[in-house]
């Protein structure tokens, strides 16, 4: 597909890799961690899928790689979410058309002009069951971020468990490493939020998060 020529495109390098839809980009004399638009690639937890993806994505876009950056917004996270291109080549939908990410529907309106190439890959990497599609019964990314969030939530805090738990939470125990959550992932509502609250719970700052 053509690279489609908008106002908000941005020419990067690629500093680093993190997971198979998270990169760090050096534009201009800045580093902007980007948020691959409209995908969703398999946790690094959900092995040996999001390790294959990450690597993946690694080879897609090596280090020192140029890129254009497409970008659709900023997500709470304060990451650029963006559709990433080289050349004329779209690398969100390669990882679609690949099976090494999933279509991340509610976004998909922030990519129209890659919609139709990442429904058409996806449904082909199903049909030939690719990478993540040769699952008998895969579960998507963000059912495993809202399973690891009610397993993280479901049990009080007992004293051992405090160190490994984020002190941003302290209500109820939402372990260090977990994933990006939203408040759809979890169950609790209105509980107290400390600085720096990593998942963005406490959308207007007033100590409380996901209040509705």
């Amino acid at each position: 597909m053509l690279l489609p020529v908008f106002a908000n495109n941005l020419t990067a390098t690629v500093v680093s890799v993190g997971d198979g839809d998270t990169i760090r980009v050096r534009t201009g004399n800045k580093i902007v961690t980007v948020r691959l638009a409209c995908i969703d690639a398999p946790e690094m937890k959900q092995n040996p899928w999001g390790q294959q993806s990450s690597t993946r994505l690694k080879q897609l876009l090596p280090v020192g790689q140029g890129i254009t950056l497409r970008s659709v917004e900023t997500d709470k996270y304060k990451r650029l979410v963006a559709e990433v291109f080289v050349g004329n080549r779209s690398v969100n939908v390669s990882m679609v058309q690949e099976g090494q990410a999933v279509i991340y529907r509610q976004y998909l309106k922030g990519c129209p002009e890659s919609k139709d190439s990442l429904l058409q890959g996806e449904n082909t990497a199903k049909q030939k069951r690719l990478a993540f599609w040769s699952q008998a019964n895969p579960v998507m990314p963000w059912d495993f971020r809202h399973k690891a969030a009610q397993r993280a939530t479901s049990v009080p805090i007992q004293p051992q468990q405090q160190n490994n738990c984020d002190p941003a939470y302290p209500d109820f125990c939402i372990p260090k490493n977990s994933p990006d959550l939203n408040c759809r992932d979890i169950s609790q509502r209105r509980f107290k939020v400390l600085p720096p609250d990593p998942h963005g719970f406490d959308r207007d700052g007033d100590g409380i998060g996901c209040e509705k």
